[in-house]
């Protein structure tokens, strides 16, 4: 897709990452700046060196994905969300590895969807089995980051789903070929923050248009992309406004599939069960059209609880087989960061690691993180310490969501560093 848009006069620039906004004296956007490189751990520049560059244009609009950090900013910045009193976004943090199966046990296109187990009934999820070309398997498990017991470990839940005998029998004799992490948005259709700011646009799953029940987004960002473009277009061949394009979602079958599909997710705010009747009704019954629309509850990072609520969970051991051990996984996602550079991960104020998060919570951020960035050591005088490996970072962003105490900000790092899908 890339050689095409090239072709068609699209510049693309590979290797850069957008680091700040650029606003002119009226405060409107007017572009993007990329992030300094060649900058060592200690803040001094080294031969490589190389300024950012200033990207401006007559709009700009803000692709980035789910918790997109510009987009945050801007989202923060104009009050997006208050102008339509739209609803804080609720996440989920889904894990995936893509196996090479037995050819007799494959389907091409088959898929399964799950909900509930191994996750207790306070914690919603579930997981997804695709079957793609080539005797390959998409297999996950996507868990809400608004889970309350800070005790659970995501990447070991994930580990320990393989273990079920439907999944096993399936994934025995196979082979992993990729593992990788991202959040995704669940606020779905009352959470979706009003998509135009001065001088540009949200589109895609920076402004969250996930169907929760589909797990599914990539059709609405596209569109959502496609409305921006019309939108764009109207605004420098006939000088119209970028509230067009706002226009143009609610018009669009985006907003009533997300419409439909709005009181799904905080069904299950009330437990499994409570959540499976309701969305049950909703989805079979009313199609979407009941007379009232459920609210979220807590902020992800609001809804963990204290580790004195809940007791610590034991884990199994990885066999090697079906389940694997961090470091093992993380070398199947091919991340790759230059080493001597400021970690894109930043503490707010780097005392609350141990005066808050390990003493109350039981350090989460050492669970949570599903590519082992977060570590407690202990210092030459045995005091356990926040160590931070930003080599490992995997980009899913769930660190920025659900510390409790929003103490972690995720900054891109150096362009071209992170995760090297190329199957996933």
């Amino acid at each position: 897709m890339g050689v095409k848009a090239e072709e068609l006069g699209v510049e693309i620039y590979p290797g850069f990452a957008a680091g700040e906004v650029l606003y002119d004296s009226n405060d409107n956007v007017v572009g993007v700046g990329t992030n300094d490189m060649g900058i060592s751990k200690d803040g001094s520049k080294k031969e490589t060196f190389q300024h950012g560059v200033e990207l401006k244009g007559k709009l700009t609009l803000l692709a980035e994905g789910c918790r997109g950090s510009l987009s945050e900013k801007i989202i923060s910045k104009y009050n997006l969300r208050g102008k339509v009193q739209a609803q804080h976004q609720t996440y989920a943090l889904g894990i995936k590895e893509v196996w090479e199966i037995d050819e007799s046990k494959h389907e091409p296109g088959a898929v399964l969807h799950t909900l509930g187990w191994p996750l207790d009934h306070k914690t919603y999820g579930g997981s997804f089995v695709y079957h793609m070309k080539d005797r390959q398997v998409s297999i996950g498990l996507v868990i809400a980051l608004n889970y309350q017991n800070p005790y659970l470990n995501p990447y070991e839940e994930f580990q320990k789903f393989k273990h079920h005998p439907a999944i096993k029998s399936l994934l025995e004799g196979g082979t992993v070929i990729q593992y990788g992490a991202r959040t995704l948005n669940e606020g779905g259709f009352q959470s979706i923050p009003y998509p135009v700011f001065p001088g540009g646009a949200i589109v895609g799953c920076s402004a969250g248009f996930l169907n929760v029940p589909k797990i599914k987004g990539t059709h609405t960002a596209m569109k959502s992309g496609m409305l921006a473009a019309e939108a764009a277009f109207s605004v420098l061949s006939e000088g119209s406004s970028m509230v067009v394009y706002y226009d143009f979602l609610r018009k669009s079958w985006i907003w009533e599939e997300l419409k439909k599909a709005r009181n799904y997710r905080p069904a299950f705010e009330f437990g499994l069960l409570p959540g499976l009747a309701i969305s049950g009704l909703e989805h079979y019954i009313f199609k979407g059209r009941l007379p009232f629309t459920l609210k979220h509850g807590k902020p992800d990072h609001k809804a963990t609880n204290v580790a004195k609520l809940h007791t610590p969970i034991e884990y199994p051991r990885a066999d090697g087989i079906l389940s694997f051990d961090v470091p093992t996984s993380l070398h199947r996602s091919n991340t790759n960061h230059e080493h001597d550079q400021p970690a894109h991960l930043q503490l707010r104020d780097p005392t609350i690691p141990e005066l808050v998060n390990l003493p109350e919570y039981a350090g989460p951020e050492s669970r949570y993180c599903p590519a082992r960035v977060y570590e407690y050591v202990p210092d030459e005088n045995g005091v356990l310490k926040l160590q931070i490996n930003a080599q490992n970072c995997l980009h899913c962003k769930a660190c920025d969501i659900k510390d409790p105490q929003q103490n972690i900000e995720w900054t891109v790092p150096e362009g071209g560093g992170g995760p090297g899908y190329s199957v996933m």
